[in-house]
This record gives C-alpha cells, structure tokens and sequence, in this order.
C-alpha cells in the first residue's frame, strides 16, 4: 500500500487554542501626561482601537502602567507584535502579556483538616486516631514493706553509696500533734490585739 506524498505546497494547520493566552497587555513606563484626560490620552488610546475596537484601558498612575484588555487574546497578541518597543511621542513603548492569575474558586477555601486535631478544643479526632492507655505505675512492694516497719526515728537506705555515687537514705519523721494547740507561738505569750478600726463620723447635716 503506497501513501501519496505532501508537495511543498501543503502546509500543515496547527490548533491552537487562544483562550489559553492572556488577552491583556501591559504598558510600563508610559508619560505622567497619560494619566491626564486630553488629546495625549486619545492618541494613546486609537492605536489600540485598530485591532480591537472593544478595548477597554486602567491607568495605574502610582505604577505608571496601564493594562489594556482585549476581546480576545488573537488582537492582544496582534498588537504587541507590531507596537512594542514602537515610538509613541518621542519615547519607546514596551508592551508585555498580563500573567492570569487562576485561583480556582471565588471564595477563600478552609484549611486542610491534617492538622485541625491541635486546635483547642478540637473538632474531631482525625480518622483512625485512637487514645493512648496510660501505663501501669511500677509500685515497688518491698519498699513499702521495709518503710511500714519502721517506727519515728529510724532510717531506711534504699540506695548503698558507691565511689562515685551518694546513697540514698528515707528517714521516717516523727509524729506531732498539733490538734491542741492554737496559732499563738510556742510560748505562753499572748498575741497581741488587733486594732480596732475606727470609721470615720459622718457630719451633721444643718438645713439652712
């Protein structure tokens, strides 16, 4: 099966979408006298009008830009073909696409739910999340054992002194009672009164 050849003639067709390309450029560096409606505004404005009458211009004095929108990105990319780095009264125009900013939605989306766990008071343990069991505390028996047979006075070594460490030695304290005893000191002193305070006499009222 033989396959006819293309000539040089033919050429080959390309689909190129151009809603994909901005359609929008950006002025930088333009005059101060642009910002300023007249006939210096106008001029400015007509050789955009030629590719696209629909054209529509913002003037961004602070930055000394002005983005012009296009109906379609085929005349923005036709404009800035033949007027960049053109001579737009005595000085040289430069033109560059407008980079779209594509965030997706119109509003502000929550944060991932990775981490919302940390959040006091929390919304809800993350899935698989399980609570953790507290270990069961070592009680050491035979030291309760030696402490329980002591009686006020005595000591107990838990630990021997080595070269290089101290012992470590429980000593059981004595036993007060203090249940009949006030808060007055040791000795049979009394404590002194408190002062009593005095509230200030409120004057006699005279009816003049």
């Amino acid at each position: 099966m033989m396959q006819q050849e293309s000539g040089p003639e033919e050429e080959a067709t390309v689909d190129v979408k151009f809603t994909e390309l901005p359609n929008a450029l950006i002025a930088c560096k333009v005059p101060e006298e642009l910002y300023e409606e007249g006939s210096f505004r106008a001029s400015f404005e007509s050789l955009f009008r030629s590719f696209d009458p629909e054209v529509q211009f913002q003037y961004f004095k602070s930055f000394r830009r002005v983005r012009i929108s296009f109906s379609d990105a085929l005349a923005a990319a036709e404009a800035r073909l033949r007027l960049h780095k053109s001579s737009f009264n005595g000085r040289e125009m430069r033109l560059y696409f407008a980079q779209s900013v594509h965030i997706g939605s119109p509003r502000l989306e929550p944060p991932k739910p990775d981490k919302q766990f940390l959040i006091s008071p929390p919304a809800s343990p993350p899935v698989g999340w399980e609570q953790s069991h507290d270990a069961t505390p070592v009680i050491n028996y035979d030291l309760l054992c030696a402490i329980s047979k002591l009686g006020p006075g005595e000591k107990y070594e838990l630990h021997t002194a080595t070269p290089t460490t101290p012992s470590v030695v429980v000593h059981v304290c004595e036993d007060h009672d203090d249940s009949g005893h006030d808060d007055s000191d040791h000795d049979d002193k009394p404590r002194p009164a408190r002062p009593k305070i005095v509230q200030t006499r409120r004057p006699d009222y005279t009816n003049e």
